[in-house]
């Protein structure tokens, strides 16, 4: 794609990267035909290509140009960033980076209103937080009549308890772990299964309380700085472990998987963490990743659950993990259904559903309709954030893969 900035505008590092991704595009539109939102709205500018030459238009207009509207913010709100138009893109584009860029951009010429700028403060303050999430959904659940619709079905009727995790010193292998911001709310049981888990296959877990959310959110949420900010924090308080010794971060959610193993890029311009950043991003493991290297046969599995796998948009498109997850399920036993559309978004994304409901839901459903199709027992998956969506229906069971192996031990 041929672009038209000037030599002042490419001195910008932001408009440089831009200028990169924007001629990688050859405008051939295979992007559009796996796109979420281009197949429900089937608007050019919901699509990936059209949303590239609306950000193409933004970053070479001047500030002054009345051209540059909330329209073009919203179509820009409208994309899941599920990355599955990188997955089918045959030149490469990095179209996340140049939506991260083109985002801050419209951030800036064109802000929002009043009402939108509380949400998505609100959404920053209470999620990033686990100990003042973790009180809000207390209180949420205890004045549930009263929640809006949006966050009220984002509350699980009932988290499995977490039970006891094992002494991880023990080991001479060592791991840290990234426990989440909500997910120790939503689903304690995650990571204590983790541990369990791991442990069986003589692999401890260090503890690093220090570290935070990834960042993602702030992300979502166009606060790419605090975002940053939460990366160096995370990377101050694993280099210590690391330097140590600890072979692995992992994640059990592949949103913050994804975002981990972008600290590289993320801080490259950052002397002072650059290098540390990069380090981290490459001991960065999702749970299925690490799992599909290890000898299993130490896990004896007496209960093997037929099971749907939804594979999150970070996993499959972000991490390029796919299957990997299935392949861990299937050595050990389990039944896999047929998942048809494997490759499109459950419409969680996020905050996006609660950014964007009514796509959201209408993606929800077509997802619980695929996973379905095959009669499972329960679905499973590999995210927090598309746990607690798919659940919020009230149709099958939905609960993180790694909580019924660590069940089905003997």
């Amino acid at each position: 794609m041929q672009t038209h900035f000037s030599q002042d505008d490419l001195q910008k590092p932001h408009i440089r990267e831009a200028d990169r991704v924007l001629r990688s595009c050859v405008h051939c539109g295979f992007c559009n035909a796996t796109c979420p939102t281009y197949q429900l709205l089937g608007d050019e500018r919901d699509g990936p290509r059209g949303r590239i030459y609306l950000m193409k238009e933004l970053l070479e207009s001047r500030d002054d140009d009345d051209q540059v509207t909330e329209e073009t913010r919203l179509h820009l709100d409208r994309c899941l960033t599920c990355r599955n138009c990188e997955t089918t893109c045959p030149s490469g584009v990095e179209y996340h980076k140049l939506l991260d860029i083109g985002r801050a951009e419209i951030e800036r010429r064109v802000p929002r209103s009043l009402p939108e700028r509380s949400l998505r403060f609100g959404l920053r303050k209470a999620l990033v937080e686990p100990a003042r999430f973790k009180a809000l959904l207390t209180l949420g659940t205890a004045f549930k009549p009263l929640v809006p619709g949006r966050l009220k079905s984002k509350m699980p009727p009932a988290p499995v308890d977490a039970g006891k995790r094992p002494e991880g010193k023990r080991h001479a292998r060592q791991m840290l772990i990234l426990e989440g911001c909500v997910q120790p709310g939503l689903s304690p049981n995650t990571n204590a299964a983790t541990a369990r888990v791991l442990d069986k296959l003589g692999i401890g877990l260090t503890p690093a309380p220090e570290a935070g959310c990834c960042g993602a959110i702030d992300f979502h949420l166009n606060a790419q700085d605090a975002g940053r900010e939460r990366m160096r924090a995370n990377i101050d308080a694993w280099w210590p472990h690391l330097e140590a010794g600890c072979e692995a971060i992992v994640q059990t959610a592949s949103g913050c998987g994804a975002m981990v193993k972008e600290y590289g890029e993320a801080l490259a311009d950052d002397p002072a963490y650059a290098e540390k950043a990069a380090r981290v991003s490459a001991m960065a493991k999702d749970l299925g990743e690490l799992l599909a290297n290890e000898d299993l046969d130490d896990l004896s599995i007496q209960d093997k659950k037929r099971l749907a796998f939804h594979c999150p948009c970070t996993l499959q498109h972000a991490q390029k993990l796919a299957g990997s997850v299935e392949g861990v399920l299937t050595r050990l036993g389990f039944s896999l259904t047929p998942v048809q559309d494997g490759h499109l978004c459950c419409g969680s994304a996020g905050t996006y559903s609660i950014t964007q409901p009514e796509l959201a839901t209408q993606l929800r459903d077509n997802k619980l309709d695929a996973l379905e199709a095959g009669d499972p027992e329960m679905i499973v998956t590999a995210n927090i954030g598309c746990q607690t969506h798919l659940a919020g229906a009230g149709r099958t069971p939905v609960r993180h893969w790694i909580e019924i192996v660590d069940e089905a031990l003997t």
